[in-house]
């Protein structure tokens, strides 16, 4: 079943230590890529409550189609998610059903290489999707911030990437920033290291501060970076905490209340920039079709992506359904993927970009095809 329809926005997760990657492209386009590191089980966010299976599979794990949020005859998000089924009914977000990387073990660690390398295979490729898509994109000022401890894999590579990361402890005081400013002058490397850090410092600041760990106003921080007009273009939000393989209800609809959240402060944030800005979510692999015996879910194969956005082209589930039948599933225990999400991610950004999608497709994936073509994913006005 070819599935099109009035669909869902999605974006990102628990605060198990979020992180967040900038980086600038002469465009107002922006482009944010929301990793859900742990398998996020996409059965319990986009349900497929009409599918007799579902119920049946799941046991006490299916969402009472009663609770759920319809998005038409054959699919409900998450009760969790009231923001982003605004979103959805706003047109402004699209779900993939059924997606997947090429990688098809079960191993978190090789999962995340493959999803953020863009190789076919674990540690084939040595640097990230989202550095050579920076190579390919007019360069203005600084090519990358991002705002984390350290950077991940998505963003590594030969083009630099500058970090920034909230801290609890307190400011320091003018006069020990003016010593340690006259301490880097002579240095032009320290000096520059310390620019940079500086205007990452005032980005925070102006967002309205970086210490309030909660979802909204990490979206809100976010969002104050990327709004500016001098600010990043291209960013990367992490978040953890989606591997339920025990007592899933209660830690699923945490994860996704934190993921609405999130998408809610970003949207508020962003303001007007909002109309130019898409906004990527996706996970390693899904979960099993079945519940397993503590209440929760094990690895498995196919899952969910998101765009949301203003400049996205949404109210639509877009899905070539596999169906959830014993004789329909992935080594008899998994939703099969029909979406390849390699062809999401080229086609994403080549959208946003205005680059060609047949040349960028080897750059961000340099062992792999595209995949089916997908409908057009942006407003073409945006």
């Amino acid at each position: 079943m070819s599935l099109d329809r009035r669909s869902f926005l999605g974006a990102t997760a628990l605060l198990a230590s979020p992180r967040m990657l900038f980086a600038q492209a002469a465009t107002e386009r922006r482009f944010i890529f929301i990793v859900q590191r742990g398998a996020a089980d996409g059965l319990n966010t986009v349900i497929p409550y009409a599918e007799p299976a579902y119920a049946t599979a799941r046991g006490a794990l299916a969402i009472d189609p009663a609770s759920a949020l319809k998005l038409d005859g054959t699919f409900a998000l998450h009760p969790s998610l009231a923001n982003l089924r605004n979103l959805y009914g706003a047109g402004q977000a699209s779900f993939f059903h059924a997606v997947a990387s090429p990688y098809r073990d079960r191993s978190h660690f090789d999962g995340q290489n493959v999803l953020e390398t863009g190789g076919n295979a674990p540690y084939q490729v040595k640097d990230g999707w989202m550095n050579r898509l920076l190579g390919v994109l007019p360069r203005r000022g600084k090519d990358a911030i991002a705002f984390s401890p350290a950077i991940p894999m998505a963003l590594r590579g030969p083009l630099e990437v500058a970090s920034y990361a909230p801290s609890a402890l307190p400011q320091a005081n003018e006069d020990l920033m003016m010593r340690v400013e006259q301490l880097y002058a002579q240095d032009r490397q320290l000096h520059a290291l310390w620019s940079s850090a500086l205007e990452a410092r005032g980005m925070a600041a102006g967002a309205g501060g970086a210490n309030r760990q909660d979802a909204t106003a990490l979206g809100r921080m976010a969002a104050g970076f990327l709004s500016r007009a001098d600010g990043p273009r291209i960013a990367m939000i992490e978040t953890g905490g989606w591997d339920t393989h025990s007592g899933q209800n209660a830690r699923l609809a945490a994860q996704l209340r934190n993921l609405d959240n999130l998408l809610a402060g970003l949207h508020e944030g962003m303001g007007a920039a909002w109309d130019k800005t898409v906004v990527l979510v996706a996970t390693e692999f899904g979960r099993t079709v079945a519940a397993n015996g503590t209440g929760g879910t094990d690895h498995g194969t196919g899952a969910v992506a998101m765009l949301v956005g203003g400049a996205v082209h949404g109210g639509r589930i877009v899905s070539d359904w596999p169906g959830l039948g014993s004789a329909n599933l992935q080594d008899g225990r998994d939703l099969k993927p029909t979406l390849a999400l390699d062809a999401l991610v080229t086609a994403a950004c080549a959208e946003s970009f205005a680059l060609e999608p047949d040349r960028l497709s080897p750059v961000l994936f340099p062992h792999g095809g595209r995949g089916k073509p997908l409908p057009r994913l942006l407003r073409t006005s945006a």
